[in-house]
C-alpha cells in the first residue's frame, strides 16, 4: 500500500513518495496500476513465488484508511503483518528509508485513517524520510505536498529504490530481515556513508 494523493496536481510530490514506490514495484514486475473497485489503483504480481498485490488509494491522504479497508477485505488480508503500508516521513531525514513493526503514527494523517478504519496500528511501515522545511520558513503541510528540487529528487529517486527492494526484502525474508537490513543504513549525505 503506497499513500499519497490522488491527481497530477500531487503528483511527485514528497507526500506522494509511497504511491511512487508502488508504481515502481508494480513496473518492476511488468505490471502497472490500474483503477479497482476499492477506490484504488491496483496491481497483482508475482514475487518471490507469492502474490502482491499493489495499491494506491484514491481517497486523499488523510481517508486512506476507507480505501484500505476494502483492500483488506478483498485480498483477505487476515493479519495485519501482512500489511505494508509506505509512506513519508517528515521525523526522518531525506532519502532514508526505516522498516517499522505497528506502533506510533508520527502525526502522520494517512496512518491515522488506517488505524481508525482497521482498528489496529500493528500493520508493516516502510517510512522515507523527507525530512523537516529548512529553517521553519514553509509549514509541514506546504513541505510535504510541494514538488521537491533537483537534488531532493535524486535523493528521493534513490529512497523510492530502496523502499521498493525493502518491500520486496520484507515479502522474501520477513520484517526482522528487512529491519536489520534497511534500518542500520545511514541517510544520503551522512558522514557515515562517505559521502
Amino acid at each position: 500500500m503506497g499513500l499519497g494523493n490522488p491527481g497530477p496536481r500531487y503528483a511527485h510530490t514528497r507526500h506522494n513518495v509511497g504511491a511512487d514506490v508502488v508504481a515502481l514495484l508494480a513496473e518492476r514486475h511488468g505490471e502497472r496500476l490500474k483503477p479497482g473497485k476499492e477506490l484504488a489503483l491496483v496491481a497483482e504480481v508475482r514475487a518471490e513465488g507469492r502474490r502482491l498485490a499493489l495499491a494506491f488509494p484514491q481517497t486523499f491522504m488523510n481517508d486512506s484508511g476507507r480505501s484500505v479497508v476494502k483492500l483488506v477485505r478483498r485480498f483477505h488480508v487476515a493479519e495485519m503483518g501482512s500489511l505494508v503500508v509506505v509512506h513519508d516521513e517528515l521525523d526522518l531525514p531525506l532519502g532514508t528509508v526505516r522498516v517499522k513493526v505497528g506502533g506510533g503514527l508520527a502525526g502522520h494523517n494517512g496512518l491515522r485513517s488506517i488505524k481508525a478504519w482497521l482498528r489496529s496500528d500493528e500493520f508493516l511501515r516502510v517510512r522515507i524520510g523527507i525530512g523537516k522545511p529548512p529553517g521553519g520558513k514553509v509549514s509541514g503541510v506546504d513541505h510535504v505536498l510541494a514538488v521537491p528540487g533537483r537534488w531532493e529528487r535524486q535523493q528521493l529517486a534513490e529512497a523510492t529504490e530502496l523502499a521498493a527492494d525493502a518491500v520486496e526484502v520484507i515479502l522474501a525474508e520477513g520484517a526482522a530481515v528487512a529491519q536489520n537490513r534497511f534500518n542500520s543504513r545511514q541517510p544520503p549525505g551522512s558522514p557515515f556513508n562517505g559521502a
